[in-house]
């Protein structure tokens, strides 16, 4: 019955984080919402990569900075090789994790954690593997 999950993450400047997202990890925005076209924030975004579509607001109430968000992903290094020449400080450098996992983490203005992984086991892609019994 579950379509889709769009993560929706907290920002406190629209213009910030577009330029972040967009010109920095090579998303593009498909809308903004602005309820006064005169003032940068509050905004709404959408926000697209390969498919893979993100949201992020300025508008009170519409979660907390400090979010974390994964994505799976199928070339850690590659997306960090991006990254390095757009000029996007890096939080993890591409780090082979114990549980089995190839991660990178980046970081916007606001906190949030933008989580780059490549799943390395058969467990639910991108999170530490539950202990079986």
């Amino acid at each position: 019955m579950l379509k889709l999950a769009i993560p929706v993450l907290h920002v406190s400047s629209s213009i910030a984080a577009e330029q972040f997202y967009c010109a920095g990890l090579g998303f593009r925005q498909t809308f903004a919402y602005r309820p006064d076209e005169l003032r940068a924030d509050p905004c709404y975004l959408g926000l697209v990569r390969d498919g893979v579509v993100l949201h992020l607001s300025s508008f009170s109430g519409d979660g907390v900075a400090g979010g974390v968000i994964n994505f799976l992903v199928t070339d850690v290094d590659a997306l960090h090789a991006e990254f390095v020449a757009r000029g996007v400080p890096i939080a993890l450098e591409p780090t082979d994790q114990t549980w089995g996992n190839r991660e990178m983490y980046v970081k916007d203005a606001d906190g949030n954690s933008i989580r780059f992984v490549r799943s390395g086991s058969s467990h639910d892609a991108g999170s530490k593997p539950a202990t079986e019994a």
